[in-house]
């Protein structure tokens, strides 16, 4: 029985066209009979265009083995803000007493939300359709899609601190309960569990990101100086993160243009040429029709 789907995200700089890059290796791994959902997360939210059909937060059916769904990024920070605010008044039930909660829409203004939000969103759609052979998405553009890589890595050194310090808190209370009532084992902190929680949560997203057999970072660019100079930028900023490029996407490419100063740059990670397409890619049929000339049967 397959065990999970292989993630396989496609980034960029703005405008080299990675959201026709994923609708082609959707198109392209659907037509080898692989079960496909490509999942939108950019908030411009091309596929729509690209596939000349409406499309929604519920997958809709393009081709027998290919599904597309948009992430409506709102719904998700309203889901991520409403389970926060659960997750505080069953952890803290005082609040009530103090009337706080009150205060819970400041929550809303906090940094960070947004990648927060589209975590959720992910690790959702990977439950979800762990049975598919591939979930591609079209990602964000780039500060937002960095964010979101990071995520997990910051978040772990964040919590992991926050742990520290409530077993240092729990050892006082427990110095303290001991002294008024003897032997009486303490109850299981609810705020530790919590933590330990969302520890073991955000460390499986950092292991599967890291996990090249579970995810594949394609990186879509262009061959021109500033398109090329924002993709080293990228490369550099995920490793900071412990992440590496898996390929490299060359969009657009025209026959003649010398790809060793990516190969060099890009050492570690495969190379894909996608040339300059004559007509527009738009349609399920145009996208075919490219893929029938481009990719090998």
């Amino acid at each position: 029985m397959k065990e999970h789907a292989t993630s396989l995200f496609f980034l960029g700089k703005g405008g080299v066209g990675k959201s026709t890059s994923a609708a082609l290796f959707a198109v392209y791994l659907s037509r080898q009979g692989k079960k496909v959902l490509l999942t939108s997360l950019d908030p411009a939210h091309n596929q729509s265009d690209i596939f000349g059909t409406g499309l929604s937060e519920t997958p809709k059916q393009i081709t027998g083995n290919l599904l597309i769904k948009e992430v409506d990024i709102n719904i998700w920070v309203e889901k991520y803000l409403s389970d926060v605010q659960n997750q505080i008044k069953r952890t803290y039930s005082y609040l009530t007493a103090f009337n706080l909660e009150s205060y819970f829409g400041i929550i809303k203004y906090s940094p960070g939300i947004e990648e927060y939000a589209l975590l959720s969103a992910y690790k959702k759609i990977t439950e979800e359709y762990a049975e598919s052979d591939f979930i591609i998405f079209d990602m964000p553009p780039t500060a937002l899609t960095l964010k979101f890589f990071c995520l997990p890595k910051l978040s772990l050194t964040w919590l992991n601190k926050l742990q520290e310090l409530r077993n240092e808190i729990i050892k006082k209370r427990e110095i303290i309960t001991k002294i008024k009532f003897g032997n009486r084992e303490i109850e299981r902190d609810k705020i530790l569990n919590k933590l330990e929680s969302q520890i073991n949560s955000y460390r499986t997203v950092e292991e599967d990101f890291r996990n090249r057999s579970k995810t594949k970072i394609n990186l879509v660019l262009n061959p021109d100086k500033l398109s090329f100079s924002e993709s080293k930028l990228i490369s550099e900023k995920l490793k900071e993160c412990g992440l590496e490029i898996s390929e490299v996407i060359l969009n657009k490419y025209k026959p003649g243009f010398s790809t060793k100063k990516i190969k060099q740059n890009f050492a570690s990670a495969g190379l894909k040429l996608l040339p300059l397409s004559e007509e527009e890619l738009l349609g399920t049929q145009a996208l075919t029709n490219y893929i029938e000339n481009v990719f090998p049967r």
